[in-house]
C-alpha cells in the first residue's frame, strides 16, 4: 500500500515519544533526527526534509510543549500541521471556466499514465455536468491513439483524432474547432511523452500552448519514481509552465517522496492522485487527508465520500434492515461484494481506517482473494431459489453446487456453516448496522471479515 514503510517508521517514532511521558529538548531533537532519516529513506527531497524537521523542532521547543499535559501528542500535532502545510494546506481544483470553453493540456513522460489519466479526468468532469472532448495528439507512441479512444468509450466521452500523419499542433487546433462546432465546453489534449525529457518534447508543448491558448497545463508524474518525479515536475515547470500535478500509481509500494516534495520544490499544487487502474480510481488530493494517511491516522472522509458515490442508498438500507432481522441471503452477499469492489476492495477500504495502515501486512494475510473468488463461484453455482433461500441447501444440492463451482463439497459446507453463523451474529449485534446509508452496511461486512480469512461476511 502507498506510504506503508514511511507510515510504519513514523508510527514507531511517535510510539517511543508517547512512552516517555515528559519530554526534554533532547527527546524532541532525537525524534526529529529519526523522522529526518525516515523521510530521506522515503525519497523526500533533502532540502525539503531539512527545512521540515527544522520547522517542527523549533515549533515544538518554542511552544512550551514540554511543560504540557501531553507533550508527545503536541509534537505529533505539530508534525501533522507542518506536513499539511508542506503539501499545500488546502485542496486545489483544476480551474474550469463557468462559461465558454476550457482547454486542458496533459503533459508528462511516457509510462506515467497520462493517457489513462486524461480519460479519468474527462469522466470526472462529465459527472459534474461538463461536456468534455478527448483529443489525441500523441502521434509517436504506437497504440496511443487507440488507447485514448478505448478509454473514451469506457467513460462515454467523445474522442477526436486525425491519425498520426499531421503535427500535434495541427491536431490540437482542429480538435478545438471540432469542440466548438459540437458543443463541447472542455477539451482535454493528450500529448506525447518521452522516455526522458528532451528539447523537442518541450518545444512541442510550448508550440501547442501558443497555438490554442491552453487554460491549464497538467503534469502527470509516476509517484513510484520518487525523487525523479520531483525533478521531472521541476523541469516541466521551468521549461513549459504547469498549473498543477497529478500523481499516478499511488496505490503501489511508493515511498511517498513525490507527494511530500512537489509543492515545496515547484510551487505547484498536487490536484489528484491515481489510486488504481480503473477509470474511477482518481481521487482529489487533500493535503490534510494525505498527511493523515502518511501518519497512520487514516482517511475516513475519503472513505465516506467513496461510499456515498458508489453505494445504492435504497439497496443499502434494505440490506441493513435484512441483516438486522437476520433475513439476508446469498444475493445480498453478492451485492455487498460488488459494492465493496467498486470502492477498491476490502484492502483499500481498511487502509483508510485510523490505525489500520500499519497493520496491513497482518490484514493482507487474513484476506484471501482467491478464496473470495471461490466463494463467489459457489454462490453463482446456486439456483436463484437456493440463493434466496439458504435453508433449502440439502446434501444433493450442495453436491451439485460443488461440482458446478469446481470445488470440494467441504468448501460448500464450510461456506453454508459460516453463513449461518454470520446471520446469528448479525441478529445479536444490531448496533453494527447502526450507521446511515452505505457506511452501516460496510461496517457489517468488515466486522465479519475480521474473524478469519475465509468468512464471507
Amino acid at each position: 500500500m502507498a506510504f506503508e514503510s514511511l507510515t510504519e517508521k513514523l508510527t514507531n517514532i511517535f510510539r517511543q515519544l508517547r512512552s516517555k511521558g515528559r519530554l526534554t529538548e533532547k527527546d524532541v531533537k532525537d525524534a526529529m533526527k529519526e523522522v529526518k532519516m525516515a523521510l530521506l529513506e522515503a525519497d523526500v527531497n533533502f532540502k525539503v526534509v531539512k527545512q521540515f524537521t527544522k520547522d517542527v523542532t523549533e515549533a515544538a521547543i518554542g511552544a512550551d510543549v514540554m511543560n504540557g499535559l501531553n507533550p508527545a501528542q503536541m509534537v505529533i500535532k505539530i508534525v501533522n500541521e507542518k506536513m499539511i502545510a508542506l503539501m499545500g494546506s488546502e485542496m486545489t481544483e483544476i480551474r474550469v471556466k463557468p462559461n465558454g470553453m476550457t482547454v486542458i493540456m496533459m503533459a508528462g513522460l511516457q509510462g506515467a499514465g497520462k493517457t489513462t489519466t486524461a480519460a479519468k479526468l474527462a469522466g470526472k468532469f462529465k459527472s459534474k455536468g461538463k461536456r468534455p472532448l478527448l483529443v489525441a495528439c500523441d502521434v509517436y507512441r504506437p497504440a496511443a491513439i487507440k488507447q485514448l479512444e478505448v478509454n473514451a468509450k469506457k467513460v462515454d466521452v467523445p474522442f477526436f483524432s486525425l491519425g498520426n500523419k499531421l503535427s500535434p499542433v495541427d491536431i490540437a487546433k482542429a480538435g478545438v474547432v471540432h469542440a466548438k462546432e459540437n458543443g463541447n465546453n472542455l477539451v482535454l489534449i493528450d500529448t506525447a511523452g518521452r522516455l526522458q525529457i528532451d528539447e523537442s518534447m518541450m518545444q512541442e508543448l510550448v508550440d501547442i500552448k501558443n497555438a490554442i491558448n491552453v487554460d491549464q497545463t497538467i503534469l502527470v508524474v509516476d509517484a513510484m519514481t520518487g525523487q525523479e518525479a520531483v525533478n521531472v515536475a521541476k523541469t516541466f515547470t521551468e521549461k513549459v509552465g504547469i498549473d498543477g500535478v497529478i500523481l499516478t500509481k499511488c496505490d503501489g509500494d511508493t515511498r511517498g517522496g513525490a507527494a511530500l516534495s512537489i509543492r515545496a520544490v515547484t510551487g505547484q499544487p498536487i490536484l489528484y492522485v491515481g489510486m488504481g487502474e480503473k477509470l474511477s480510481d482518481l481521487e482529489q488530493f487533500y493535503p490534510d487527508r494525505m498527511a493523515g494517511r502518511i501518519l497512520g491516522m487514516g482517511d475516513v472522509m475519503s472513505l465516506i465520500e467513496k461510499a456515498q458515490a458508489e453505494f445504492d442508498q435504497q439497496r443499502t438500507e434494505e440490506m441493513a434492515e435484512k441483516i438486522k432481522k437476520a433475513s439476508f441471503d446469498f444475493n445480498d452477499y453478492l451485492d455487498s461484494m460488488a459494492q465493496m469492489n467498486k470502492m477498491g476492495g476490502l484492502e483499500s477500504i481498511l487502509s483508510m481506517l485510523p490505525g489500520m495502515s500499519t497493520k496491513m501486512k497482518d490484514i493482507q494475510g487474513m484476506i484471501d482473494e482467491k478464496q473470495m473468488k471461490r466463494t463467489e463461484a459457489i454462490i453463482l453455482s446456486m439456483t436463484p431459489k437456493e440463493r434466496a433461500n439458504p435453508d433449502i441447501l440439502n446434501l444433493p444440492r450442495k453436491r451439485r453446487i460443488a461440482k458446478g463451482a469446481g470445488v470440494d463439497i467441504s468448501e460448500v459446507n464450510k461456506l453454508v456453516k459460516q453463513f449461518d453463523q454470520a446471520r446469528k451474529m448479525m441478529k445479536q449485534m444490531p448496533g453494527m448496522m447502526g450507521g446511515r446509508g452505505g457506511m452501516g452496511s460496510l461496517g457489517g461486512m468488515m466486522g465479519g471479515m475480521r474473524g478469519g480469512r475465509r468468512r464471507p461476511f
